[in-house]
């Protein structure tokens, strides 16, 4: 689902049709920024809007206004799950769920010719990290807040920094996910490393820039965002639903418990890794479901397990106790 604000000048060309429609490309590019790589989201282009709106089970229109001869509105469109995933299936691209989580940012500023850390002031990535926000991005930043204590720290183990394990740092934010990102500024060129910890893997990341006035908005920014598309990257690689995977699963529920069957149907609906699901057969004991899955059984039972499906596995089949 994605919902956007759409706006047009109300002039004698204007048509709503029109505004909806592009309305309608901003809520799939905004999707694709969701669930593909910015590698990946490259590869899409000139999609046609009759192609757009194949792939949308619905949408709704709210608070409509002219404002100083200008339309707004909210547009909220669902796409169909299914639809989307054949889409990029075709392209040869693994889409990811689109999973938002809280991570632990500590920028760590490094004047090269100095040799002085920043952590809290002075630090513009510091100060300007979460200036730009926007609502495709997975990743929320929690800064740490200010304490002389990690600074003292970080200054006295200036010639290690890049081996220093900020762990005590870390454990204050009781977050098991984090970034530490240190910035080497040195004249016009600016260095960074990045430790990614996600999912409890870590990935070391280098980037280079170069004829960079961090004092100019427009430099800073470019370089935040592609910091924030780096670790996006990174997040969605974690949570790649593999298409290429069709494991085929058979469930079995009492048919007597229709509650139970009722909210069934509706878990296999919403779980993004479920490609498709049907009723294989059933009888008024048992009512067995052939699930098509993008992942592995440990993953699927995990899934089921998280919204509270207590499942046993008997001659192949997962049963619903």
């Amino acid at each position: 689902m994605s919902d956007i604000e759409i706006s047009s000048p109300f002039e004698l060309s204007f048509k709503k049709s029109s505004v909806i429609d592009a309305g309608f490309k901003a809520s799939f590019s905004n999707l694709l920024y969701m669930i593909t790589t910015s590698g990946d989201k490259n590869k899409i282009k000139n999609i046609k809007i009759k192609e757009i709106k194949s792939m949308i089970d619905s949408f709704t229109i709210s608070d409509e206004k002219f404002i100083n001869n200008e339309y707004f509105a909210k547009l909220e469109t669902t796409f169909n799950k299914k639809k989307i995933l054949s889409f990029l299936e075709k392209r040869n691209i693994f889409p990811s769920i689109p999973i938002r989580n809280k991570v632990l940012l500590v920028p760590v500023l490094v004047d090269a010719e100095t040799d002085t850390i920043y952590l809290f002031n002075n630090n513009i990535f510091y100060e300007r990290w979460n200036d730009i926000k926007n609502n495709y991005q997975l990743l929320d930043y929690l800064l740490p807040t200010e304490d002389l204590e990690d600074l003292n720290k970080l200054q006295e183990m200036s010639n290690s920094i890049e081996t220093h394990d900020f762990i005590n740092l870390i454990k204050k934010y009781y977050l098991k996910d984090y970034i530490i990102a240190i910035i080497y500024k040195d004249k016009d060129n600016v260095k960074i490393l990045s430790k990614i910890n996600l999912n409890n893997s870590l990935k070391i990341n280098n980037k280079k820039y170069f004829n960079i006035n961090l004092t100019n908005k427009k430099d800073l920014y470019i370089i935040l965002e592609d910091l924030k598309n780096t670790y996006e990257d990174e997040w969605k690689k974690n949570n790649e639903i593999n298409t290429s995977i069709k494991l085929p699963l058979t469930i079995s529920i009492k048919s007597t418990d229709y509650k139970k069957i009722i909210y069934l149907e509706e878990v296999l609906t919403g779980i993004d890794l479920i490609s498709n699901f049907y009723i294989l057969n059933f009888n008024n004991k048992l009512t067995q479901y052939r699930i098509i899955y993008n992942g592995s059984p440990k993953t699927f039972f995990n899934d089921m397990n998280n919204r509270y499906f207590d499942l046993v596995m008997e001659n192949n089949i997962w049963t619903v106790k």
